[in-house]
């Protein structure tokens, strides 16, 4: 698992690709914000958080527990969505705006097109709006 990226994943560069081409700047992992969030927007006081939904534990088709060590891999996905929960939460309290945007609303059979998930993105940042989530249909 030391293999496995936590940073620069292919879902979170399409957001800071696209992001970045629409004129939004960006901090990227900010270690003094709790969890230290994908993209961090200042000026905008929000947070976009990329999550991969198996590492998640997203509830859509792309998350399925292993079919080996299956309770080492429970354990572990359950201690992630208590860690996600801790840190929004922590967020939000700090006066952070949370948006989530999910691996499957960007492949899979259920996925939108890149330019609507930047249009969301775009619309929420610019908004008072305080918390979204994109996911796949």
């Amino acid at each position: 698992m030391s293999g496995i990226r936590g940073k620069d994943t292919k879902p979170e560069m399409m957001l800071r690709r696209g992001l970045h081409a629409l004129g939004f700047r960006f901090r990227l992992h900010d270690r003094k914000l709790p969890g230290t969030p994908d993209l961090v927007f200042p000026k905008y006081h929000a947070v976009i958080l990329a999550h991969g939904c198996f590492w998640h534990g997203h509830d859509c088709h792309l998350f399925r527990l292993p079919g080996s060590r299956t309770e080492f891999w429970r354990t572990k996905i359950e201690r992630n969505r208590a860690v996600d929960a801790r840190t929004q939460l922590a967020l939000r309290d700090a006066g952070w705006r949370v948006r989530t945007v999910w691996e499957c609303a960007m492949r899979g059979k259920g996925r939108l097109s890149m330019e609507e998930i930047l249009d969301a993105c775009a619309s929420w940042l610019k908004s008072d709006a305080s918390e979204l989530e994109i996911r796949g249909q």
